[in-house]
C-alpha cells in the first residue's frame, strides 16, 4: 500500500510538471521550426531553423529592448528594496503616533486593483514630463505594500531589546538599520529582489502607455511588435524572440527559487 501511494504521488507530480512545462518546451521547439512545420501542427521540427533567432534580432531592435528591460527591472528592484526596507524598519522599530494605523492603511492599498491607478499615474507622469523616460518606467513602482509587509515580518524577528541596547550604546537608527537589521534579513531581501525583478521584467501595459520611443521601450513591447500583420506567418521568429526574453527570468527563478520560497514562507507564518 505504501508503494502504491508513493507511485501515485510522484506519478501525479510528474504529470502536473509535464503539463506546466509543455508550453515552454513547445515554444522552444517552435522557435526552431519553419512555416511549414508550424502550420502542419508538428510537435518536433523536421529541420532545425537556427535563422529564426537571427531574424528576431534583425526585424526588431531586440538587443536594445533586452538592455532596457534589464536596466528598468534592476532599477525598480533596487528602488523597492530601499523604500520597502526603510518603511518596514520605521513600522517595526520607531515609535510615532498612528504607526499601526498607517501600516494597515498601507496594506489596504493591496486591495486596490492596479488598473484603477493607471490613469492617475499616467497623468502624473505626463505632467512631470517623464514619458519616454526611464523615470516614468521605474519610479512609480518603487513603493510596494507587499514589499513593506514582507520586510516588516522579517524585521519583527529581530528582538526589540537588541535595538534598545544599540540605542543605549550610541548607535543611531540608520547605523542600526545598515549594520544589524539588513544583514539579519537577507532572506527577505533576496525574496523581494527576485519577486520584484520578475514582476518588473514582465510588465507590458505600463511601458506601452508611457513610451513611444524605441530607445526606451522594453522587451515585452518588442515581442508585441513582432506580432504585427506583416509577421503573421513568421511565428517561428516570434517564438525565438519569446524564448530569448524568457531566459533571464527562468535563470533567475531557478537560482533564487529556494530563497523565494523560504522568504514567502517565513513572511506567512509570522
Amino acid at each position: 500500500m505504501k508503494t502504491v501511494r508513493f507511485v501515485a504521488y510522484y506519478g501525479g507530480l510528474c504529470i502536473c510538471s509535464a503539463l506546466l512545462l509543455f508550453p515552454m518546451v513547445y515554444a522552444l521547439l517552435m522557435s526552431f521550426m519553419d512555416k511549414a512545420d508550424i502550420f502542419a501542427g508538428r510537435l518536433w521540427p523536421e529541420r532545425w531553423e537556427w535563422t529564426n533567432y537571427q531574424a528576431a534580432f534583425k526585424q526588431a531592435p531586440l538587443g536594445s529592448y533586452l538592455l532596457n528591460s534589464l536596466f528598468v527591472a534592476s532599477v525598480i528592484t533596487i528602488g523597492r528594496l530601499i523604500v520597502s526596507s526603510l518603511a518596514a524598519f520605521a513600522f517595526v522599530f520607531l515609535r510615532f503616533p498612528g504607526r499601526d494605523a498607517w501600516f494597515y492603511i498601507c496594506i489596504a492599498t493591496m486591495l486596490v486593483p492596479w488598473e484603477a491607478t493607471v490613469i492617475p499615474n499616467f497623468l502624473t507622469v505626463q505632467q512631470l514630463g517623464w514619458t519616454n523616460h526611464y523615470f516614468g518606467l521605474t519610479i512609480p513602482f518603487w513603493a510596494m505594500a507587499f514589499g513593506i509587509f514582507l520586510l516588516r515580518q522579517q524585521f519583527r524577528q529581530i528582538p526589540y531589546e537588541l535595538y534598545e541596547a544599540a540605542r543605549l550604546s550610541g548607535i543611531g537608527n540608520f547605523r542600526f538599520f545598515c549594520r544589524i537589521a539588513l544583514p539579519l534579513s537577507k532572506t527577505g531581501l533576496v525574496t523581494l529582489a527576485v519577486y520584484s525583478f520578475l514582476d518588473a521584467w514582465n510588465m507590458y501595459l505600463w511601458p506601452l502607455l508611457v513610451t513611444s520611443d524605441d530607445r526606451v521601450r522594453t522587451v515585452q513591447i518588442g515581442l508585441k511588435q513582432l506580432q504585427t500583420q506583416e509577421m503573421a506567418n513568421s511565428w517561428g521568429v516570434v517564438m525565438a524572440a519569446a524564448v530569448v526574453a524568457m531566459l533571464p527570468t527562468l535563470a533567475l527563478l531557478f537560482v533564487g527559487q529556494k530563497q523565494l520560497r523560504k522568504g514567502l514562507m517565513q513572511g506567512a507564518i509570522q
